[in-house]
């Protein structure tokens, strides 16, 4: 899954440029996307995601293990 959050989910949406003098044409909001490695402490190994710097937030406030635990549930992670 290419520009998607793996932690929030979050993707790009589609919108518009608008000029002065009102012509619109379309533009591409992208999320902030970083790769990052988090360190399991249950695995003792690092895992590597594709996370906002919203779903780093999550992480950090949540604890990776249960982050990791409820967005394999919705469908966004898939690690073994």
């Amino acid at each position: 899954m290419a520009r998607v959050c793996q932690v929030t989910g979050k993707k790009r949406m589609i919108g518009n440029n608008v000029s002065h003098s009102k012509r619109r044409t379309k533009r591409e909001f992208a999320p902030n996307l970083k790769t990052k490695k988090f360190w399991s402490e249950d695995e003792k190994r690092f895992i590597t995601l594709k996370v906002s710097c919203r779903g780093m937030k999550t992480i950090y406030k949540n604890g990776l293990a249960n982050t990791v635990k409820d967005a394999q549930a919705k469908g966004l992670i898939n690690i073994v």
